[in-house]
């Protein structure tokens, strides 16, 4: 997100863009990966020190009403946590492995023609959207197939024994 758009949306809602506010806009926007509030403080701690829990917390809800970050749960697979990022421009669908949390985003067509259809067929002006599909990724689905045969194998040589 560029820190001059940043910058003219805080001051459009009357917000100065603080060195605090900075470091958890760069944060979220340059890890790479989506971050829960916890993780975000304890990275911005290591940026400035005096930095405290109650104002990233303060500064998450402002960027989020904001409209600067949004504020995810990723299908709660990391329980009642919920993730930030910074609002792209372009919509996505985050894809979630439900097994071992790994978070892809998807960009494409199907989900702008996805858009175009319900608003066309329910009349409806869509502001935001937001898509999460949980699933197994590949490696995982693999470990799963060798866990349901080790179950089964397990399961056949109990039953021998009782025999």
């Amino acid at each position: 997100m560029a820190q001059a758009g940043i910058k003219d949306s805080l001051r459009e809602r009357g917000v100065r863009l603080t060195r605090q506010r900075k470091i958890l806009l760069d944060l979220i926007d340059g890890s790479g990966v989506h971050l829960d509030a916890e993780q975000l403080y304890q990275l911005a701690k290591e940026k400035d020190p005096k930095l405290n829990r109650v104002t990233v917390y303060r500064t998450l809800k402002l960027l989020k009403q904001g409209g600067l970050v949004d504020e995810l749960d990723l299908m709660h697979y990391g329980g009642d946590q919920h993730y930030y990022e910074t609002r792209l421009k372009q919509e996505h669908a985050h894809i979630i492995c439900l097994r071992c949390g790994k978070v892809e985003e998807f960009f494409g067509e199907p989900l702008h023609r996805l858009r175009k259809q319900v608003e066309s067929h329910f009349g409806f002006q869509i502001l935001i959207t937001r898509t999460e599909i949980g699933g197994y990724c590949s490696h995982c689905q693999v470990l799963r197939a060798r866990e349901l045969v080790e179950v089964r194998d397990g399961d056949h040589s109990s039953r021998a024994r009782k025999s």
